[in-house]
């Protein structure tokens, strides 16, 4: 089954073609000459899934997926959230989100954070959403050079090292998107029968 992934986020589009394997053959925006920004104003990670599925669906109708991730800490009363990808700006800079989080928490104990993915999936005219969430903590600097966004100042639970130090393998098996992808998977497994 071919599936357009709506995201021009190429670490994103590895991340989810690794995941799914040989099932289906992920597409990217590019190869539908699809090179705007999608539009995300929605106030959720659930509306702004939904939002991206639809625009890409609507322009191909072609079966598609997209997702919305963000950083929720719980000090900070869930923040960045839906607003994780811009929350230091509209520039969308990895370097300046994380440091903004940090300047936020100096001195504060409670370091409590998950990361929680929303991906919706529009199968022949159906929206169907799946979500996944890790918890863990911030760190109080940036350790290690893999993944991407906030990877190095998170630890999931359980582990000592942040997602940008852990291994892709094994981020990808207990990552938030990960979850959701895999039910997805399962999901698309049993339509596919």
């Amino acid at each position: 089954m071919e599936i357009i992934f709506a995201t021009n986020n190429n670490h994103k589009l590895l991340e989810i073609q690794k995941i799914l394997s040989n099932d289906f053959q992920i597409l990217s925006l590019k190869e539908y000459s699809i090179s705007e920004e999608i539009p995300e104003d929605g106030s959720t990670l659930d509306e702004n899934a939904s939002q991206k599925a639809w625009y890409v669906y609507n322009k191909t109708n072609i079966n598609c997926i997209a997702d919305d991730t963000g950083l929720e800490i719980e000090s900070l009363n869930g923040e960045p959230g839906v607003y994780s990808a811009r929350y230091a700006g509209i520039e969308k800079n990895a370097r300046l989100n994380m440091e903004k989080v940090l300047t936020k928490l100096l001195g504060v104990a409670n370091r409590k954070a998950r990361f929680r993915t929303v991906i919706s999936a529009i199968i022949n005219g159906m929206e169907y959403q799946f979500d996944g969430v890790v918890n863990g903590v911030i760190t109080t600097e940036p350790k290690g050079n893999g993944g991407f966004g906030y990877d190095p100042i998170f630890i999931p639970d359980g582990y000592v090292e942040t997602f940008a130090e852990l291994d892709f393998d094994v981020k990808n098996s207990i990552s938030h998107r990960g979850k959701a992808v895999n039910k997805l998977v399962e999901f698309l497994k049993q339509t596919t029968k």
